[in-house]
């Protein structure tokens, strides 16, 4: 310890920098960790939770309409309150952030509350102390940022995913530009709070990545739920009108009027200004660290984890892989992720719950395939008349009957693929699937009762 004053310097305290921090902490390292936002980092301050509570209050409207099928007379017409929702979330987030600064505390994890910049294969310094720091190992975890790629003006009269947990007020009419699961997921709560959503997104589709049929059947849900699609529409400009709302004019097709324009086009690895280029630390193209199996970067001291490697950007996978260079390099149990099989979710209304390959993906493997596939009605639609479908589809390897991904749209997806992730990942067949007794009455029974392909 001569040499350095701690053993690990943690730049960023999000769920991966934490879960880092803490290993290492209780194997005796001594660690120092850096955040110039909120402790807690994207998933608790500005992302997943939060928008996961958003989530959960605008599918109440659709509860209370159900609810007349079985009976239940409401007193009155609900009404709902935003100020209310926003700032319950609002106390929530807080909570869980203090949460994570105990964990921190607890693990004898010092905590510095201003930004960290490295200097060195060695050194970080402390931007508004100038505190510097010499540390044997350096964490970069640092997530990403929500960008407006390309620029355009007037983009800066559009909010991103930061902001929209904190309006004001609910707006009438809300613009979402973008096509991905952050975008869809916005679009799709704000139409059941009652806004009159549009989605202008450049490409002929959205969800980019996922799997064709389930791609398909998210955007004709939405549709049907009000939602309005302009795609293969690129945006040129945003401007202000007098009565401070948005007019946002495409490449083709009239311009569109909103109250708010929420400009959901991605997020980049947030890197800039960092100075890993004086470190000498090899950056990706979209500034992303590159680094290996083992979470190392260029420089050996310097590792980093979660969203700033841009490999498969999710908390939970973040927070694994800060265990396993805690555990690697300071409790002497080497482990990698292995990123092959994650499940993933998106929130929607209905909702998306994935893992393994796609169709697509597995094709472009070189694999011959068998394809499961169910849709139907689930029980609870029986008797609230809701036009609401399930969709189950298994990816199936034809000469080794190994089941290669799962993919289900609609209610409790992200919950059901959960479970099934666990068989994916152990390498289990459709005879294994086959031969599971099915759970009855239930909506995942239908992935242990499909027998006939559809192709």
């Amino acid at each position: 310890m001569a040499d350095y004053d701690v053993d690990l310097f943690v730049i960023g305290a999000g769920s991966g920098g934490t879960r880092a921090a803490r290993i290492a902490a209780g194997h005796g390292a001594r660690v120092m960790i850096a955040e110039e936002d909120r402790i807690g980092g994207t998933c608790v301050i500005r992302g997943c939770v939060p928008k996961k509570l958003f989530v959960y209050a605008s599918r109440f409207a659709d509860d209370f309409e159900d609810a007349a099928g079985f009976g239940w007379t409401l007193p009155g017409k609900p009404t709902f309150d935003w100020p209310t929702l926003r700032d319950a979330v609002a106390d929530e987030v807080t909570r869980l952030s203090g949460l994570y600064r105990k964990g921190l505390e607890g693990a004898k994890v010092e905590i510095r509350e201003e930004r960290a910049v490295v200097e060195g294969p060695h050194a970080v310094r402390l931007q508004k102390s100038g505190e510097r720091v010499r540390a044997r190992h350096i964490l970069v975890a640092t997530g990403g940022w929500p960008s407006f790629d390309p620029p355009i003006p007037g983009g800066e009269l559009g909010i991103s995913s930061n902001e929209v947990f904190h309006l004001p007020a609910l707006p009438k009419r809300l613009l979402v530009v973008g096509g991905g699961y952050i975008a869809l997921e916005f679009a799709s709560l704000f139409a059941r709070l009652g806004v009159a959503v549009t989605v202008l997104h450049r490409g002929d589709n959205i969800l980019r990545g996922f799997d064709e049929d389930i791609r398909i059947r998210l955007r004709d849900a939405l549709a049907e739920a009000g939602i309005t699609f302009r795609l293969g529409c690129t945006i040129q400009r945003i401007e202000a009108l007098p009565d401070g709302s948005r007019r946002a004019h495409c490449a083709s097709g009239d311009p569109i009027e909103a109250d708010v324009v929420l400009v959901a086009t991605g997020r980049r690895p947030n890197t800039k200004g960092l100075g890993l280029d004086r470190a000498g630390v090899a950056l990706g193209a979209l500034g992303e660290i590159v680094v290996d199996a083992a979470s190392a970067s260029s420089v050996p001291s310097i590792h980093a984890v979660g969203d700033v490697t841009n490999r498969i950007n999710l908390t939970p996978v973040a927070i694994r892989e800060g265990h396993a260079f805690a555990d690697s390099v300071f409790g002497g149990k080497p482990w990698t992720v292995d990123h092959r099989t994650v499940a993933s979710a998106v929130f929607t209304t209905p909702e998306i719950g994935t893992v393994g390959l796609s169709e697509a993906q597995a094709v472009a493997a070189g694999h011959r395939l068998r394809i499961f596939e169910s849709n139907f009605r689930p029980m609870k639609a029986t008797i609230s008349g809701r036009r609401e479908r399930i969709y189950m589809k298994l990816v199936v390897d034809a000469q080794s009957d190994r089941v290669l991904g799962v993919h289900i749209l609609g209610h409790d997806a992200g919950e059901i693929v959960q479970a099934a992730a666990i068989a994916v990942t152990m390498g289990a067949t459709k005879a294994d699937f086959d031969r599971t007794v099915a759970l009855h009455p239930s909506a995942a029974e239908e992935l242990v009762t499909m027998r006939t392909p559809s192709r």
